[in-house]
């Protein structure tokens, strides 16, 4: 199990990345043709960059349209990083201190994201609207995102694993000196929920992660008046077009 979890998780660190990273060029290289950021809008590019900041750190625009709903991403969102801040330790030697008091609060975190979750997934199964629009691939990811919220939260508080061996397990696995991974079948259950997760990652609408960043209603500024906006395929077009 050692060997086959430790080529799992290489195989899906090579799909997150690379996925990850084609998309992120993809995204780059889409040209945005038309000024079209949602207004009021910021009429500086640092007040551009700071619009998006607040998008990304208290989801601004879906706090002025869904409370309840912004309550639920807050939940999820917010727990997520106190979880993620908790995992740190397995992958660093020493810890620093930071990180070990950030520890009972990533417990907390846990057990918020996993209430987020669960309100997410009965809003796509109660509300009819919601309903409607939901498919298949929405609700395998919230229930991806709840079986490791879950199994990692049994984890720590009922059904205890060696997390010694397993913060061995993935120092050997990031130096290439394979350790023994503990034979705990919760754990097993954790981590192929987590490989499974980093493999279907950057072929999933969870790509909103980098996408917030280079969206055109949100990045652009409002200038359109001042400044006539030209793609960079229209401008070479443009010029092409105009010589003799």
């Amino acid at each position: 199990m050692s060997i086959l979890f430790a080529v799992l998780f290489y195989a899906a660190t090579i799909v997150l990345v690379a996925g990850l990273g084609l998309k992120v060029a993809q995204y780059v290289r889409v040209p945005a043709p038309l000024k079209i950021p949602t207004t009021p809008a910021p009429l500086t590019q640092g007040g551009a960059a700071f619009r998006v900041a607040r998008e990304v750190v208290i989801f601004e625009s879906l706090f002025k349209s869904n409370k309840w709903l912004w309550a639920m991403a807050v939940m999820f969102h917010f727990g997520l990083v106190l979880v993620l801040i908790r995992h740190v330790r397995y992958f660093i030697e020493p810890v620093p201190m930071v990180i070990t008091l950030m520890q009972p609060f990533g417990i907390y975190g846990g057990l918020l994201m996993i209430i987020g979750l669960f309100m997410l997934l009965g809003r796509r199964l109660v509300l009819p609207r919601i309903r409607y629009i939901t498919g298949p691939s929405d609700l395998l990811m919230l229930v991806l995102l709840i079986g490791i919220g879950c199994s990692g939260a049994l984890m720590v508080n009922f059904v205890h694993t060696d997390i010694i061996g397993v913060k061995a397990f993935f120092l050997g696995l990031m130096t290439f000196n394979w350790q023994k991974l503990p034979a705990d079948p919760l754990l097993y259950v954790h981590l192929a929920l987590v490989a499974a997760l980093m493999l279907v990652f950057p072929f999933s609408k969870l790509l909103h992660v980098p996408g917030i960043f280079f969206s055109p209603t949100r990045n652009q500024v409002d200038d359109a008046r001042e400044r006539r906006h030209l793609a960079p395929w229209a401008a070479k077009y443009e010029a092409n077009k105009t010589m003799p």
